[in-house]
C-alpha cells in the first residue's frame, strides 16, 4: 500500500497526516509551529512530525502559509505569523530531510484540494472555497487545477475591497479590504469596541450571538456582509460550480451564515443565481488531505 504524507504549516501548529491512494488517513500528529524560532525551526518541526507518523512514504506533499511558488517549492512571501518565511526552498529542504518527492504549496489552496478530492466539492471540476480565520483567504479550481496566477498570488478573497469596508485599515496595508472588517480578529476588535459584555475570543461572540446579545448578533452580521460581497462579485468573475466556505469563523453559527448568504445571492448576476454556498466537510483535515494528495500527484 502506497502512502504518503500531507504536511499543514500555519503560524501557529504543524499537521502531518499519514494517507494512502484512496484518501484514508490512517495517523496524524500536530505539533506547535516554532515560528519565533525561525524557517530552520519550521521545517525542522514539520520534518519531526512526519517521522512521528511511524511509517515510510513514498512522497510528502506540503500546504504552507504564506505565498508559495509550486514551480520552484518555495515561499514567495509570508506574513509577521512566520518570521524570515519567506525566501524558504521549502522543497529542497524537506528533499533533503526525507529523499522522496516532495511538491508544495499554499496551505489554502491545499484546502481546496481536499475538499475537492473527499470533501463538499467531490466531483465538482470549478470551485471557490474562502478560508475565514486569522485572515481571509481563497483558492479557485478551474478544471480541478489550483489557479495561481502569473506570479503565484492568485485566492487572495480578503483583499477585494467592498463598500462596507471604506477606510478600514487592512493587515496588508491598504484600507477597506473585506479582511479588515471580516476576519476573526477584526470581528472579536469590532465586539469588543461595542458590546457590553466580556469577550476573550471569537468563540466567545458566537456565543454571545447565539443568546441573543444584540451587539454580538450585529457585529458577526457587519462581518459576514462584507465578506459575501466580496464573495459575490468574485463569483460574477469566475462563475464557479460551488462555492464553500472553511476556516474558525465559518463556525459562529446562523448569526453570521444568514447574513452571509444573504450579501452574497445579492451581488449575483442572474445566470449565476443557482451558485451555491456552503460550508465544507472536512475541517481541520482538509489542509492535510489536500497535500497529501499533491504527494500522489507527485509519484504519477
Amino acid at each position: 500500500m502506497t502512502l504518503v504524507a500531507g504536511i499543514d504549516i500555519g503560524g501557529t501548529k504543524t499537521a502531518a497526516g499519514l494517507v494512502d491512494a484512496s484518501g484514508t488517513l490512517h495517523t496524524r500528529r500536530t505539533v506547535p509551529t516554532p515560528a519565533a524560532d525561525g524557517p530552520a525551526a519550521v521545517v525542522a518541526a514539520a520534518v519531526r512530525a512526519v517521522r512521528e507518523l511511524g511509517e515510510p512514504v513514498a512522497a510528502v506533499g506540503v500546504g504552507s502559509a504564506g505565498v508559495v511558488d509550486p514551480r520552484a517549492g518555495r515561499i514567495v512571501a509570508a506574513t509577521d505569523a512566520l518570521p524570515g518565511w519567506a525566501g524558504t526552498a521549502l522543497r529542497h529542504e524537506l528533499e533533503q530531510a526525507f529523499g522522496v518527492p516532495v511538491a508544495v504549496d499554499n496551505d489554502v489552496h491545499a484546502h481546496a484540494l481536499g475538499e475537492a478530492w473527499l470533501g463538499a466539492a467531490a466531483g465538482r471540476r470549478h470551485v471557490l472555497l474562502v478560508a475565514v480565520g486569522t485572515g481571509i483567504g481563497g483558492s479557485l479550481l478551474i478544471d480541478g487545477r489550483v489557479h495561481h496566477g502569473a506570479r503565484s498570488v492568485a485566492g487572495h478573497a480578503g483583499h477585494v475591497p467592498v463598500p462596507s469596508a471604506a477606510g478600514a485599515p487592512c493587515t496588508c496595508g491598504g484600507t477597506g479590504h473585506a479582511e479588515a472588517v471580516g476576519s476573526g480578529p477584526a470581528l472579536l476588535a469590532a465586539y469588543r469596541r461595542r458590546g457590553a459584555a466580556p469577550a476573550v475570543s471569537l468563540a466567545d461572540v458566537s456565543a454571545l450571538a447565539s443568546a441573543g446579545d444584540a451587539e454580538a448578533r450585529a457585529v458577526l452580521g457587519a462581518g459576514a456582509r462584507a465578506l459575501g460581497e466580496a464573495l459575490g462579485g468574485i463569483v460574477n468573475m469566475t462563475d464557479p460550480e460551488l462555492v464553500l466556505v472553511g476556516g474558525g469563523v465559518s463556525g459562529c453559527g446562523p448569526a453570521w451564515w444568514d447574513p452571509l448568504r444573504e450579501a452574497f445571492e445579492a451581488q449575483l448576476l442572474e445566470p449565476l443565481k443557482d451558485v451555491e454556498l456552503r460550508p465544507g466537510l472536512l475541517g481541520g483535515d482538509a489542509a492535510v488531505l489536500g497535500a497529501a494528495r499533491l504527494a500522489l500527484e507527485a509519484l504519477r
